[in-house]
């Protein structure tokens, strides 16, 4: 992957904006961008439009939406910021924390109302960290069936998307401007193809082992469940032009993905009341936390496996969830009518799980405090019969990248912006901080749609000018 001279290139194609990447972030700015009256072309390695998008559950988080209001839930930009904020330890860059908060609203709306993307309010539960109902997904709570409503949109829209048109190559002048981009297609053959604009939505590193291992050392062996093509290109990209890049340590993980399945599991489970116990039978975090700094908790645990517990009740809610149903139909989840068969199933000492669940019952009934400061008097107390599913920790995504301003232009170190150069979702570093910590749920579809549509206005009357 390099930036290579744009002089005496010819272009077989020209096209005013050019997208990397066919995800959530790429089909937004595409979207935006023919909106804005100017022809974009998505170019995507894959044969199909997926990325991390599809591997996600689909989960938005935004404020003052349509849906919000008409359910009479009072959101605004400031509680929103402060919930971001709250989760980063106040350490995510506030001006593009209130610009992604401030534009999820309207974000939402448009895909909705112009768009026709079918979003819903999840609604029974609030995820890590937020203090009001946000989450906007498709029904089924699925991200496949997101990036599939979004690609759909984009065929509506007459936004051309070369699919096995891997982006390895970008031309500039000596001004930083970028003249166009290098395909590569399966077969060898290749394609220059000229451009006004770039966005460049195409996530992270986390596909990239030795990114990951130079930047976030903690997940170097850890399983990966984001997409393959994440290789960091971007990052490369943009530093070549002088590019700034910030909180490249960033990432979100994941506590619960169905081993040896690799399922995700929807840590709504222990939202409302499920726990996680090792090999040992015992509990050994405050799963209310956060999914993401679970997963190097999981990973810490003897054998790196450990096992989400819960109930007929909260095995009711699961069943919201597409991959909850893709998981009970290959029988991840198993069932026991008592403490002791339960140990016997996951093979935990029968005395340590009964004694987990004595102090969890204790907890619940409000006696004593709980070492790892959750609070169990909110939800009710598991009831036999139980359910189990061995899980491991993983890393889905990077959350550190390129730098870019309000308008997602990204910005070179001494911050000036580069002349045509845009960047969302997983290329541009998001608002998560700098460590997974600070992973508010839905950050990363956060700002994938709202850098995607923000880049996309941008390119486009960049291209106009």
């Amino acid at each position: 992957m390099a930036v290579l001279s744009a002089e005496d290139v010819d272009f077989e194609i020209q096209v005013p904006v050019v997208i990397v990447g066919g995800g959530a972030c790429g089909m937004a700015a595409a979207l935006a961008v023919k909106d804005a009256g100017t022809d974009p072309v998505i170019l995507e390695r894959d044969p199909v439009p997926r990325g991390s998008t599809a591997l996600s559950s689909g989960m938005v988080p935004a404020c003052e939406t349509r849906v919000q209001r008409d359910l009479g839930i009072e959101d605004t930009v400031k509680i929103m910021a402060a919930d971001v904020q709250n989760k980063a330890h106040g350490m995510a860059d506030p001006a593009l924390v209130e610009t992604v908060c401030r534009a999820s609203g309207p974000t939402i709306d448009w895909l909705t109302d112009v768009h026709g993307v079918e979003l819903t309010l999840v609604e029974g539960f609030l995820y890590p960290g937020h203090s009001q109902l946000r989450m906007h997904a498709p029904p089924s709570r699925a991200g496949a069936d997101l990036i599939g409503s979004l690609t759909q949109a984009a065929e509506r829209a007459g936004v051309p998307v070369m699919t096995d048109a891997h982006a390895v190559d970008l031309y500039a002048d000596k001004g930083g401007r970028v003249r166009g981009v290098r395909i590569e297609r399966p077969d060898g053959t290749g394609e220059k193809i000229g451009c006004d604009a770039l966005v460049l939505a195409c996530n992270g590193f986390g596909g990239n082992p030795d990114m990951v291992r130079r930047y976030i050392p903690d997940m170097a062996d850890a399983n990966y469940f984001g997409h393959v093509g994440n290789q960091g290109d971007a990052i490369a990209w943009g530093q070549a032009l002088g590019a700034a890049t910030r909180d490249l340590g960033s990432y979100q993980g994941h506590g619960s993905v169905a081993h040896p399945h690799g399922i995700l599991i929807s840590w709504a489970l222990m939202m409302e009341g499920g726990i996680q116990v090792n090999v040992e039978g015992r509990r050994f975090s405050n799963e209310h936390d956060g999914y993401s700094e679970q997963a190097r908790r999981v990973l810490a645990q003897p054998s790196g496996t450990v096992w989400d517990i819960f109930d007929d009740r909260l095995h009711t809610l699961g069943q919201d969830f597409e991959d909850f149903r893709q998981a009970e139909a290959v029988g991840a989840i198993c069932s026991a009518d008592s403490v002791e068969a339960l140990a016997d199933l996951i093979g935990a000492p029968v005395e340590a799980l009964q004694q987990t669940f004595v102090e969890v019952g204790q907890l619940a009934a409000g006696n004593g405090q709980d070492e790892f400061g959750r609070d169990f008097t909110v939800k009710p107390v598991l009831k036999a019969p139980f359910r189990a599913i061995k899980v491991i920790g993983s890393l889905f995504h990077t959350q550190g990248g390129l730098v870019v301003d309000g308008d997602a232009r990204v910005l070179r170190e001494d911050g000036s912006p580069l002349p045509n150069l845009m960047a969302g979702g997983g290329a541009a570093c998001g608002v998560s901080g700098p460590e997974d910590w600070g992973y508010l749920s839905g950050n990363g579809l956060l700002t994938a749609l709202t850098l995607g549509r923000l880049s996309g206005i941008t390119a486009a009357r960049t291209v106009i000018q």
